[in-house]
């Protein structure tokens, strides 16, 4: 399931897409309405309900948030791939669906009120509701949902893999659409049609106000008409952007919404360099700031706004509860020199994590060792049941350890482990036709030098990076380091320019097509995929296609442990760190529902200004 272009908190906007009924499906020949789908038991929420659980419905509207952004931006459309988008678009745009912050693979209606698929989910039915407009009083109709679809996934790569399994649509009314799957089996197929973004075509196939026809192809810094709680403000290219809420937003009073976008102004300030950022938020230059490096978070905030108790430091676990994680060093096998997995294990050898963790993280990490990491469809152990059945019936072969040696990260907890897994680093470099001369490992048939090159774009890890540079020199592999501005970086990202980059993936609790896009060979090639690795096996692709088509619980569950496990053995990752709960501060000028919603901070969709609060923080000042 793809990500949303707007997040609550962390820009990880994580939206987890899914699927069944929130009622039986009748013995007829017509599939009933629904007004909601999960993939997870059934709706929390019935039919009707007068909103979520988790909002507080008479939250006051007012204020304004200012939150902050890395890198730059060229555009203010969502639908090309090349370009870099404005933060935050996703608030002037309504989907079809929406999600929930405090269930699993769960969606409601939003511009549509109901859908309906058969039991083989081989195609689905969204009526629209018939009070959705857009900004400028138009009807939002299924022409609009169709000519949506059309140019995303035409003219966005991730979009072309993320709806390839829809293979035609057919306009039933101006409120009803139907889309049609090739194979029957994909569960979650229906509720992802239910994420698209619907793009207003009257106004793109329009004249813009150069007196030119617009065109949805290009990047375009025009304030585009959109349909959700939030429009376009102002705009300094590549430095802010700002949204205002819209009084008349046509979907405020729904259930879905109320309680939430109750902030007058949200905007978004864009900064180049971490430490800049940080200071710009100790002068209070923004509201909120998620703290992603341990050190600042420890020694950092000693000021006297902390100490007044102005600005607030809260670790929140909601985020890391409906999410599975896996972070680390990613390898480019499009090089010839990560072809080999010992390589790439040896390397994973060579990484003391228990230092870095000791030295520069003050013991707040915990490393990753699964590609599902924090969840219940984590691999462990070794393999069994279900998982082991799925696993032996592959056509393409696995490594064999895998049924024999269960994953595990080298641990070096004092000098004598770090001098033994260097020796296995050094062993499987040599297996891997690499030898030792004069200090340095080279190749054995061309005497070339094992050069790396580290790609970043920012000196958050840098002090990391140095560390990991100096156990690798230990085996004779030079790792050089290498900093780029973001544009450059996203540039040789997507010419998969690169030996090694730090990066992350995020897991919903119902894997489904999204691994396609993550692991799948069909992405390998497509220069926005999240296959960064250029990961191109049958035994990946054989798996996330059981995921797919699981039929139930079990085999999702047991399918998704599998393709775990072949990954982490595949040692495509030197895995990362991480924490269970996310460490931010804020300006303490807002407040928040009681009780939050179980995977998600919410802020700042379900928060609001608090005139007290904000007043005693002017007083100090």
């Amino acid at each position: 399931m793809h990500t949303r272009l707007y997040s609550s908190l962390t820009g990880l906007a994580l939206a987890i897409a899914s699927l069944t009924s929130s009622a039986a499906i009748a013995e007829t020949s017509e599939p009933e309405w629904r007004y909601a789908t999960t993939l997870i038991g059934e709706p929390k929420m019935p039919e009707g309900f007068e909103h979520f659980l988790y909002v507080n419905p008479e939250a006051p509207k007012g204020g304004k948030v200012r939150l902050s952004a890395t890198g730059t931006f060229d555009s203010l459309n969502i639908v090309p791939s090349k370009g870099v988008m404005a933060i935050g678009l996703g608030l002037i745009y309504d989907t079809l669906t929406t999600p929930t912050d405090d269930e699993i693979s769960t969606e409601y209606g939003l511009i549509a009120d109901a859908l309906k698929f058969p039991e083989d989910f081989s195609w689905v039915v969204y009526r629209l509701n018939p009070n959705a407009r857009w900004h400028d009083g138009g009807q939002i109709t299924t022409e609009d949902v169709a000519w949506s679809f059309e140019k995303q996934r035409n003219l966005n790569y991730y979009y072309r893999n993320y709806y390839d399994h829809v293979t035609d649509y057919e306009i039933l009314s101006p409120t009803e659409i139907r889309f049609n799957f090739d194979a029957p089996g994909n569960r979650e197929a229906p509720q992802i049609m239910g994420q698209l973004m619907v793009l207003p075509k009257h106004w793109w196939t329009a004249t813009g106000k150069d007196g030119e026809p617009r065109d949805i192809s290009k990047g375009t810094l025009e304030i585009p008409l959109g349909s959700g709680a939030y429009r376009v403000d102002k705009v300094e290219p590549g430095r802010s952007v700002s949204y205002q809420r819209v009084e008349d937003y046509w979907a405020r009073d729904l259930n879905v919404n109320v309680g939430k976008n109750n902030f007058d102004q949200i905007s978004f300030d864009y900064y180049r360099d971490d430490t800049v950022q940080l200071e710009a938020f100790k002068a209070d230059q923004f509201d909120w700031r998620t703290e992603a490096t341990a050190k600042n978070w420890v020694t950092a905030y000693d000021i006297p706004a902390v100490n007044r108790g102005d600005i607030v430091r809260e670790k929140f676990p909601q985020t890391y509860r409906g999410i599975g994680l896996t972070m680390g060093f990613a390898v480019n096998v499009r090089r010839d020199i990560f072809k080999d997995r010992r390589v790439r294990r040896a390397l994973n050898y060579a990484l003391n994590f228990e230092e870095l963790n000791r030295v520069l993280f003050y013991d707040l990490y915990t490393r990753i060792d699964s590609y599902f990491f924090g969840t219940e469809l984590a691999a462990s152990g070794l393999p069994e049941g279900r998982e082991l059945e799925i696993l032996k019936s592959l056509k393409a072969p696995v490594p064999d350890e895998l049924y024999t040696v269960p994953y595990e990260n080298p641990v070096s907890e004092d000098g004598q482990q770090e001098r033994s897994n260097l020796r296995k680093a050094l062993s499987l470099m040599k297996e891997a036709g690499y030898i030792q001369r004069q200090g340095k490992l080279v190749n054995k048939e061309t005497g070339k030098p094992l050069v790396i090159e580290f790609l970043m774009n920012s000196g958050q890890y840098e002090k990391v990076a140095l560390r990991y540079q100096a156990s690798l020199k230990k085996i004779g592999i030079d790792l050089q380091l290498r900093t780029v501005d973001s544009a450059q970086y996203t540039n040789r990202l997507r010419s998969r320019d690169f030996d090694l980059i730090y990066t992350y993936w995020v897991q919903s609790l119902s894997p489904g097509n999204e691994q396609r896009t993550f692991w799948g060979s069909v992405s390998a090639d497509n220069q926005v995929s999240r296959n960064y690795i250029g990961i191109k096996e049958p035994a990946t692709d054989e798996l996330i296609d059981i995921i797919i088509n699981a039929k139930d619980r079990e085999e999702l569950t047991a399918a998704t442990k599998a393709l775990d496990r072949y990954l982490s053995w595949q040692q495509y990752v030197i895995p990362g760190w991480t924490s269970a709960v996310t460490f931010s501060a804020r300006w303490d000028r807002f407040s928040h529902p009681e009780q939050l919603p179980e995977y998600a901070v919410g802020f700042p969709t379900i928060w609001w200004w608090d005139e007290e609060k904000a007043g005693k923080i002017e007083e100090a000042d």
